[in-house]
């Protein structure tokens, strides 16, 4: 099936890092551009990140530009998003996402999401 996995969220403390990772199945990964969505709690999902299909060019919100870098391996079908400088206003439920779609997956291909707590 099409899927999309995340992994790598957790607890970090202010100015930490972590990495996410988003392993991709079940399509032509090099064929989409891929994003990074979060959504914290009582708030509207927003995007984060997104890069195109060669990783060539990215583009950041502007919350964390500096801080966030949205990378792929179209060899491996993975998609990462690099976070430094963490604050807690990050925290929220990561999540991967590719434009494509099917009979199934009419509103684009969503990830499980990762949870990300930046507390001290």
């Amino acid at each position: 099936q099409v899927q999309l996995v995340e992994s790598g969220g957790g607890l970090v403390q202010p100015g930490g890092s972590l990495t996410l990772s988003c392993a991709a199945s079940g399509f032509t990964f090099s064929n989409y551009a891929m994003n990074w969505y979060r959504q914290g709690a009582g708030k509207t999902r927003e995007l984060v990140a997104a890069i195109t299909r060669a990783g060539n060019s990215t583009i950041y919100a502007d919350s964390v530009k500096g801080r966030f870098t949205i990378s792929r391996d179209n060899a491996k079908n993975t998609l990462y998003l690099q976070m430094n400088n963490l604050k807690p206003e990050d925290t929220a439920v990561y999540y991967c996402n590719a434009p494509y779609r099917d009979s199934t997956t009419p509103r684009s291909l969503w990830g499980q999401g990762t949870q990300v707590t930046v507390s001290s």
